[in-house]
C-alpha cells in the first residue's frame, strides 16, 4: 500500500470515545476516519473528518458512508450486520470485522455455542426462554446463576446475577430479555478477571500483554498490565485467546474477556467471558503502555497494513473517569491542574457534553517501573471531581 494525500479513508459505524481514539491514532498513519452516529456533535467528531448523523441501523447513512471511504468498520454492537452486508454488496466497499463474526458476537447464545464447539474453554451455560427454563437451568448448573440478555447487551448491561428459583421472573424481566430470550450460565467464582486485546491482521495475529481488570457494578473501574498472575496463567490466558481469534473473520481489534478460577492443586483455569469485536474498554492502557496502541492496531488491520509489535514500555495502570452525579448535568471537569501535577500522569477526555451516574467520562494512565501503579492512578482519579 502506498500511502499519499489520497491515504485510505475508514468508515466508522459509531462516534463515542472509541472513534474518538480511532481517529487519534489514525492520523500520524495518514489515515483519515469518518463516522457515522446518531447524536450530532458526537465524540469522534472533534477528531475525525467529518460525521454523518444517522441510527447505527440506518440503511441510506451507512451506504452514504461507504460511499465516501475506503473500508468500514464499528466501535459498537449495535451495529447491524444485515445492513452492513448489504451496504457492503451495493458499494463494493469491504468491511472489518467481518458482518459475520458481528452476527456471532451480538448473540450471546450463538457466541458461547461457536466458542464451546471450536473448545474454547467458558463457563457451563444453557438456552433460557422463559423463567421455568431459568428454574430448570439454575437446578442444573446450581444456583446462583448469571443470565445475561441474548442481545443488546454489552459493557456489563444485560447481566444480572440470579440467586433462587423464586427470582428468575424478575431477572429475566430485568435483563429485558423479552422474546430475545437469554443465557444461564454456572456463576464463576473468579480469582480475577483477566482480558486480552487480540488482532487480525492480513495474514498474521498478534495478542496484546494480558490485562487485569478490576470491576463494580458491572463497570470497569481499573486496568493493570501485567496481570497480578503468575507467568504461566498468563500464557494460558494468551492460549485461550489465540483460539478465540482463530475462529473470527475479518481484520481488526477484539476485546477478549477472561476468568482466572483456582483449582485445588491444580493450575488455575481460564475461562471465556465475553469477545467485543472492537477496541475494548480494557485496552486503554495501551495508548501510552504499548508500542502499538489498540487503536492504532485496529486501524492497521481493517486497512491492511501490518500489524505493529505489542510489546509493552511497562507496567502500566489505568483507571476510568466515571460520572459522580446523582443526575444528569452539563459536563464540566474540575481538578485537572492538580492531577496533570501528579507524576507521569496522561488525561484523556472524551468530550461528552453531558455527565450521568457512572457515565464513562474519560480515563487517566501512569507507566510505572517495578508494577503497575494502581495506588498513583487511583489518587489522580481522585482529584478529579465535576462541577
Amino acid at each position: 500500500m502506498h500511502l499519499s494525500a489520497d491515504s485510505p479513508t475508514v468508515g466508522v459505524v459509531g462516534g463515542g470515545q472509541l472513534g474518538r481514539m480511532l481517529a487519534e491514532a489514525a492520523s500520524p498513519l495518514g489515515v483519515q476516519l469518518v463516522v457515522s452516529d446518531p447524536m450530532p456533535n458526537c465524540p469522534a467528531n472533534h477528531v475525525a473528518r467529518e460525521q454523518l448523523v444517522g441510527e447505527f441501523d440506518d440503511y441510506d447513512t451507512l451506504r452514504s458512508l461507504a460511499e465516501q471511504v475506503d473500508v468500514l468498520t464499528y466501535e459498537i454492537e449495535l451495529a447491524d450486520p444485515d445492513t452492513l452486508d448489504a451496504v457492503s454488496e451495493e458499494t463494493g466497499t469491504p468491511v472489518h470485522p467481518a458482518p459475520e463474526t458481528l452476527r456471532t458476537i451480538q448473540d450471546k447464545l450463538v457466541q458461547n455455542e461457536t466458542f464451546a464447539e471450536a473448545g474454547v474453554p467458558l463457563p457451563d451455560f444453557r438456552r433460557v426462554d422463559d423463567a421455568d427454563d431459568l428454574r430448570a437451568a439454575g437446578d442444573e448448573l446450581g444456583w446462583p446463576v448469571m443470565v445475561k440478555a441474548r442481545t443488546g447487551g454489552y459493557d456489563g448491561r444485560g447481566n444480572v446475577p440470579v440467586e433462587s428459583p423464586d427470582d428468575a421472573a424478575d431477572a429475566l424481566a430485568e435483563v429485558g430479555a423479552g422474546g430475545g430470550g437469554a443465557v444461564a450460565e454456572e456463576l464463576v467464582d473468579f480469582e480475577r478477571e483477566l482480558a486480552v486485546i487480540g488482532a487480525r491482521g492480513v495474514d498474521e495475529t498478534a495478542t496484546f500483554p494480558v490485562t487485569e481488570t478490576v470491576q463494580r457494578e458491572e463497570i470497569l473501574r481499573e486496568s493493570l498490565s501485567p496481570a497480578r498472575t503468575d507467568e504461566a496463567t498468563r500464557e494460558r490466558a494468551h492460549e485461550v485467546a489465540r483460539s478465540v481469534l482463530a475462529e473470527l473473520d475479518g481484520r481488526g481489534v477484539f476485546g477478549i474477556e477472561l476468568f482466572e478460577r483456582e483449582r485445588a492443586d491444580e493450575a488455575n483455569e481460564i475461562l471465556l467471558n465475553e469477545v467485543a469485536p472492537r477496541p475494548h474498554n480494557s485496552g486503554h492502557w495501551t495508548i501510552e503502555g504499548c508500542v502499538t496502541s489498540q487503536f492504532e492496531q485496529h486501524v492497521r488491520g481493517v486497512v491492511g497494513l501490518p500489524l505493529g509489535p505489542t510489546r509493552r514500555h511497562g507496567p502500566t495502570a489505568s483507571a476510568n473517569i466515571l460520572g459522580t452525579v446523582s443526575e444528569p448535568a452539563r459536563a464540566r471537569l474540575a481538578g485537572v491542574e492538580e492531577a496533570l501535577a501528579l507524576a507521569d500522569t496522561h488525561l484523556h477526555w472524551y468530550g461528552k457534553r453531558e455527565v450521568r451516574p457512572l457515565r464513562k467520562m474519560g480515563h487517566v494512565t501512569i507507566v510505572g517501573e517495578s508494577e503497575p501503579p494502581l495506588s498513583p492512578v487511583r489518587d489522580v482519579v481522585e482529584t478529579l471531581q465535576f462541577g
